[in-house]
């Protein structure tokens, strides 16, 4: 399961309300500083090898792949002034980076 604060929920619900997107696609691919990195975006649709989660009326579409790696991770949206946006806090990651975008 993947967990989205209620912060997190605000603000993906804000983006797919003026983009038309039906949820958000949440990725795992090999790469960043520390082995892997999370790729986010929009999506319109599912695919054939997708779990669907929904919260509060927002869809999350995870490839399976992507999933074992995200398996109790919870996302949050932060506003700080040294910039804003997504965090991850990922219980399958054995190290991180200072960015906060990849895992190993």
């Amino acid at each position: 399961m993947i967990n989205l604060t209620d912060n997190a929920l605000n603000a993906v619900r804000g983006v797919i309300s003026t983009s038309g997107a039906s949820g958000l696609r949440i990725t795992v691919e090999s790469g960043g500083c520390a082995g892997f990195k999370y790729i986010m975006g929009l999506a319109n649709e599912t695919t054939s090898d997708d779990t669907v989660i929904e919260r509060d009326g927002v869809k999350l579409f995870v490839d399976n792949d992507s999933h074992k790696y995200l398996a109790g991770t919870t996302i949050d949206f932060v506003l700080a002034q040294e910039g804003s946006g997504f965090t991850f806090d990922n219980p399958n990651a054995n190290a991180g980076c200072s960015c906060g975008k990849s895992f190993g």
